[in-house]
């Protein structure tokens, strides 16, 4: 069974730089659609970025600013966000699906989080002065 967990969230000033990693055990993240997602108090989890095999792909509110990135010898997934600003705070999750139960055939089904059925718990991002 696929298990996710997430790590380098923190509290950084604005305009500062966070690297998340989304480490995967169990199985092969090859065999999975990945994304990151992001939730705020009183919000809904929203798409921030995600890999899929129709390709990759970024919510317009961070397009330029993240990047996300596979190590597949490392089977981990990252979100490299630079320039942060306060409203990226939040708790960042990643997601997985495994890729021959859905094709997510573009941005806004690669985004939406309930296409995904594998969470890890979550790290705290804090963008503030």
């Amino acid at each position: 069974q696929l298990q996710l967990v997430e790590s380098g969230g923190g509290l950084v000033q604005p305009g500062g730089t966070l690297r998340l990693s989304c480490a995967a055990s169990g199985i092969s993240l090859d065999y999975y659609e990945i994304g990151w997602f992001r939730q705020a108090p009183g919000r809904e989890r929203e798409g921030v970025s995600c890999i899929s095999r129709m390709g990759t792909h970024y919510a317009d509110s961070v397009k330029g600013r993240f990047t996300i990135s596979k190590d597949n010898a490392k089977n981990t997934v990252y979100l490299q966000m630079n320039s942060l600003k306060p409203e990226d705070t939040a708790v960042y999750y990643c997601g997985a699906v495994y890729r021959y139960y859905i094709v997510l055939r573009d941005m806004e089904e690669c985004l939406r989080s309930q296409n995904y059925d594998s969470w890890g718990q979550g790290t705290q991002v804090t963008v503030s002065s």
